[in-house]
């Protein structure tokens, strides 16, 4: 059953590009949208998505009032806060408002879908990549793994080689696309001096990387009911 979503954000290119960017996912299906924050209540009531997608600055009314108002008539529905923004405080605000996950609009588009996914099932696999802004409540990596400057992701995608996993199933368990699967190995050889999937793997053995790389799953910042 596909994930419906409703998508809020008063910039128009912004508001196309997340449409299409999901659109093309599979099991996801958007089924509104609207550039305005007082107009976000009437869609929600009309369409009853799975999710909303929200620009924390409308007119009308600003995403913590649109959030704070699902979250009271329809505590079912996720919401996730979509903003250029990366203040800490302001995610704060939003998580404690009772967003689901608060995404930085760096976000790399192939990525979007997977993290919504993620949203909806109430577990995040593995942490999010730099530029995704999702609270949670990992570790942080191990020294090991700070000192090759591996990010999150990458580590991941170390763990997935590491248990011999192809490009195409790597995608398919972390919802990626194979081109992304691709970028993040070729940034993981560069960073660790190697060449090849044999040479990360060896050096993920000897300098303790690979169960760094397997956080244990962590629940998003919970929603209040």
């Amino acid at each position: 059953m596909s994930i419906r979503v409703c998508i809020a954000d008063d910039h128009l290119l912004i508001l196309s590009a997340v449409r299409r960017a999901l659109e093309a996912a599979e099991g996801i299906e958007v089924v509104g949208t609207t550039q305005r924050g007082d107009e976000v209540a009437a869609l929600v009531e009309q369409q009853r998505p799975d999710l909303v997608l929200l620009d924390h600055r409308m007119p009308g009314a600003d995403g913590i009032e649109c959030l704070k108002l699902i979250r009271a008539r329809h505590p079912e529905i996720k919401v996730v806060m979509l903003s250029a923004s990366e203040d800490s405080a302001q995610i704060s605000e939003a998580l404690s408002a009772g967003a689901s996950a608060y995404i930085g609009k760096r976000i790399n588009p192939d990525d979007l879908a997977s993290t919504l996914r993620q949203v909806v099932a109430g577990v995040v696999y593995q942490a999010p990549a730099p530029d995704i802004e999702i609270e949670h409540d990992f570790e942080r990596p191990a020294p090991a793994a700070a000192s090759c400057d591996l990010t999150d992701r990458e580590l991941t995608m170390l763990d997935a080689i590491s248990r011999g996993l192809s490009t195409k199933m790597i995608s398919r368990e972390l919802w990626i696309s194979e081109k992304t699967v691709k970028f993040h190995l070729t940034n993981i050889y560069r960073k660790l001096g190697v060449h090849n999937r044999t040479g990360a793997m060896r050096y993920a053995y000897e300098h303790g990387l690979v169960a760094a790389a397997a956080p244990p799953r962590a629940e998003l910042v919970a929603v209040s009911g």
